[in-house]
């Protein structure tokens, strides 16, 4: 017989000098708080890592002795006692002066949701950008202090981990999370029980239990439907991140839509501005609805209600990213909830239509028609998004639809390595409040400049070690002989580490070309190989387990990495996770990004390297388009999306190599008499200054403060106002105009003069043809190009619109004029047009109807 093992855990006792770490184990403060993390390491390294960084976990199994010595080092409590201090400060500090100006603190309140947080590799649910960004915003949200609750799923098993095997293949596991490990709580009713959401699911009660961590002063709630009383079935639902079909999908869509609201309900939260990301929880805009709809209230009144404080952003340009569910499985969840809702079925169906797949019900079509408040991530994805869900406005230039955009920042105490923090505390003590100020870090320049190089040196070197133990490990888990584990580290190794080193970590995907700088593998290794000048470049990063494409990424590039001559000068590491990305941003030396144009929608793990002073190397697409200044790092500027892309590849892998070979490779290794490359340490300054002020997630969060929670809450305000009687006004305005738009027509009623003197005026008379609508149901515009020196009249390149004033009725049309005075001498160019207005509305152009004459 074989025998039976038991596991039991022998928990310590605290002592109550160190019950403070209790304290910092249950607040995510400790994500971006690297003095709090670093009480646990000095405790027990090896246990630290072991608990994959995980202060709750460490605490149970850190041993009883350690913690009594830990009591007697004087040392250790002195610095206990200065981290438990501004733990306490930080969570005492009025922090929302920022916000004032913006948001009542006291009665206004952002409801945010997402499918996944990531704040620390401790916190398993995330999967990446999505993720990483919700949780720099909360972190931000925190510091700044607006008023803010989060909302998502708490997986048993979020996102898989990550093994590489001998031969590149991907290996995906899963680890369960046992809740008690985590720094989260059961949220209780007010008799003390557990607190119980309930939805209904395709006809079943499903029982949904709620969550709370505290991340700083954010309030964090999550979903989870494993209760006992749920079918098997059901409690699987949030069992893992981005797992199962189309069914688990939709129904984890339900519970952070509808189950969302539900419990903000129950917690007594009553949010301004509600703000959704990706079209993940779009179905709160249903329950919204469906709480004021009512006899004296129809769907579209609430609607005309919900949106006006609802703040959309789309994350992505791939239409992987958009979920979209086919009309049968929409009726098996919804057809009961459109009856509720005295809502016909096709007019529901409506709100989702697209047309990448008519007849279906795109989440993305339907949180912008139920939104009245839309952005991408960037300025180049913000006019990629316009055009892509330009269909939700027929008639509207995409230029001039309701799409804006928000450009991501990362949250810089997360990601700025220990290295600079320190620095920064004793050179620059202001530095944390300083976020927002450009000027301010021209303060970098002060650092001299053999003291800026030799930082990143040993930051490189950390990285190094990092990577040589995590390769290491892989070879001997894959039975790879010693002699090739040496082979492929012996760059990571001190003195060899005076390398270059180039990183590229991030999801694969095939958009983003991990294997770009192959196209040309014999040029690539000479390059990596020159034997006074030798460069290291490093890979990292997971493809969905479903993503077959992106697997054979990986495979390809473990399979050069064994080629001969890329044999320790490729290296490809396995289990990315936030650690690593930490490692990876501070350490390199040239971070690269190569997507295809214009898919990149941010890109936020170039900010967070440029942070650390790494210097980028990527296409102008997300946000280094705006970041590159042509002082910063080097910027390829991508081919048209028409250019057919084994031509398109070619060119850019090709302009890549030419940089590498040309500058960046000369200028690192130019050191003259001082040992250092001047050059680089100005490169790398400029990197620091240019990003830390602008793509920060303070300066994210208080654009999204000023340029549309402001907007949002005060819109929903005004259609709340006598019992929302604005509300009721628009939809049925808008009922309106749908109905008697097609017939709308405009003509000139002047003699559409050519020419005129100097000085002179342009009268401009038009007759409208209105179908019904009166005067003040329209606008009618001359838009003028003020260009000065435009010779393409099909082109507008800097519009603007004039209103005509409404003179009366003439026959059966309506009679609107101005006087136009050009702006320029020369030829003038100018176009006229009509659309439905009404003051009510958010965005002048939000019906979708417009007709040039």
């Amino acid at each position: 017989m074989s025998e039976t093992i038991y596991q039991i855990e022998v928990r310590p006792r605290i002592p109550q000098a160190l019950s403070g770490l209790l304290e910092l184990s249950d607040n995510l403060l400790y994500s971006w708080d690297r003095n709090a993390r670093s009480l646990f390491y000095r405790l027990d390294p090896e246990l630290w890592e072991q608990c994959d960084h995980n202060p709750k976990l460490f605490l149970r199994r850190v041993s009883q002795d350690l913690l009594d010595q830990a009591v007697e080092d004087n040392i250790f409590m002195e610095e206990y006692s200065r981290v438990l201090s501004s733990f306490n400060s930080y969570l005492d500090k009025n922090t929302h002066h920022e916000i004032d100006e913006y948001l009542d603190i006291h009665n206004d309140l952002i409801a945010y949701f997402c499918a996944e947080f990531g704040l620390h590799e401790s916190f398993p649910i995330y999967s990446g950008g999505l993720g990483i960004l919700a949780g720099d915003h909360c972190k931000a949200i925190s510091d700044l202090g607006v008023p803010f609750v989060a909302v998502g799923l708490l997986y048993r098993q979020g996102y898989f981990n990550q093994q590489i095997d001998a031969h590149g293949n991907q290996i995906a596991t899963y680890n369960t999370a046992h809740f008690s490990e985590l720094p989260i709580s059961p949220v209780r009713d007010s008799n003390g029980e557990k607190l119980i959401i309930m939805v209904e699911i395709a006809g079943r009660e499903v029982q949904l239990r709620a969550w709370h961590a505290k991340a700083g002063h954010t309030q964090m709630y999550f979903l989870d439907s494993n209760v006992e009383g749920n079918s098997d079935q059901d409690r699987e639902i949030t069992f893992r991140l981005y797992g199962g079909d189309k069914k688990t999908r939709i129904e984890q869509e339900i519970v952070l839509g509808i189950g969302g609201v539900r419990l903000i309900r129950e917690l007594g939260l009553k949010p301004t501005t509600w703000h959704i990301n990706e079209g993940h929880a779009a179905f709160s805009i249903i329950e919204r609805c469906r709480e004021v709809t009512n006899e004296n209230f129809d769907f579209r009144s609430a609607l005309e209600q919900v949106a006006a404080g609802t703040v959309f952003t789309t994350h992505t340009p791939v239409p992987a990213g958009h979920d979209i569910f086919p009309q049968q499985l929409m009726v098996e969840y919804f057809h009961n909830c459109c009856k509720r809702l005295d809502l016909e079925w096709e007019d529901f169906m409506a709100y989702g239509e697209s047309p990448t797949a008519p007849g279906s019900f795109n989440m993305t079509a339907f949180a912008l028609r139920g939104s009245r408040f839309h952005n991408g991530v960037s300025r180049i994805h913000g006019g990629v998004a316009a055009e892509m869900e330009s269909y939700v406005w027929p008639q509207i230039p995409v230029e001039e639809n309701a799409i804006t955009y928000v450009t991501n920042g990362v949250h810089a105490p997360t990601f700025l390595a220990r290295d600079w923090l320190n620095l920064f505390d004793m050179r620059f003590r202001e530095w944390r409040n300083k976020l927002l100020d450009v000027d301010y870090w021209k303060c970098i320049d002060e650092i001299p400049d053999h003291r800026f190089w030799s930082l990143r040196q040993e930051l490189k070197s950390q990285m190094l070690v990092a990577t040589r133990r995590r390769t290491i490990q892989r070879c001997h888990r894959n039975h790879s002989n010693d002699t090739l584990s040496r082979r492929m580290t012996r760059q990571m190794i001190e003195p060899e580490t005076d390398i270059l080193v180039l990183g590229f970590a991030r999801r694969f995907a095939t958009y983003k070309r991990a294997t770009l700088l192959f196209r040309d593998p014999e040029r690539l290794a000479r390059l990596l190989n020159i034997p006074d000048r030798p460069v290291l470049l490093i890979f990292a990063g997971k493809a969905h387990p479903k993503d077959g494409p992106g697997q054979d990424l990986i495979r390809n590039i473990h399979e050069f990495s064994q080629r001969q001559e890329f044999l320790g000068k490729v290296v490809i590491l396995e289990g990315y996770n936030m650690a690593m990305a930490r490692s990876l941003v501070a350490g390199v030396d040239v971070w690269v990004n190569n997507p295809e144009y214009p898919l990149e929608a941010s890109g936020t793990s170039g900010q967070k390297a440029a942070m650390n002073g790494v210097v980028n190397l990527s296409v102008l697409d997300g946000w280094w388009g705006e970041g590159f200044n042509g002082h910063n790092g080097w910027g390829i500027i991508p081919h048209s999306p028409d250019t057919p892309p084994q031509i398109r590849d070619d060119e850019e892998a090709g302009d890549m190599l030419d940089i590498l070979e040309h500058e960046i490779i000369p200028t690192f290794y130019n050191r003259g008499i001082q040992g250092y490359s001047k050059d680089w340490v100005r490169l790398s300054k400029e990197s620091m200054k240019s990003c830390i002020p602008r793509f920060n997630a303070s300066r994210m969060v208080m654009d999204y403060v000023k340029n549309l929670y402001t907007p949002a809450t005060r819109q929903y305000k005004r259609m709340k106002q006598n019992d929302s009687a604005p509300a009721i006004e628009l939809a049925r305005w808008k009922a309106k105009i749908h109905q008697q738009w097609q017939n709308i027509s405009i003509q000139r009623a002047d003699d559409c003069n050519m020419s005129i003197m100097h000085g002179e005026t342009l009268p401009i008379r038009i007759k409208a043809y209105l179908n019904g609508l009166s005067a003040d149901d329209v606008r009618v515009e001359c838009v003028i190009d003020s260009c000065r020196h435009n010779s393409d009249a099909t082109i507008f390149k800097k519009p603007k619109s004039l209103v005509l004033q409404y003179q009366g009725q003439e026959d059966d049309s309506h009679i609107f004029s101005l006087d136009l005075e050009p702006v320029n001498s020369g030829v003038n160019f100018y176009k006229i047009r009509i659309y439905p207005y009404h003051e009510l509305l958010t965005h002048p152009l939000e019906v979708g109807y417009l007709v040039w004459l």
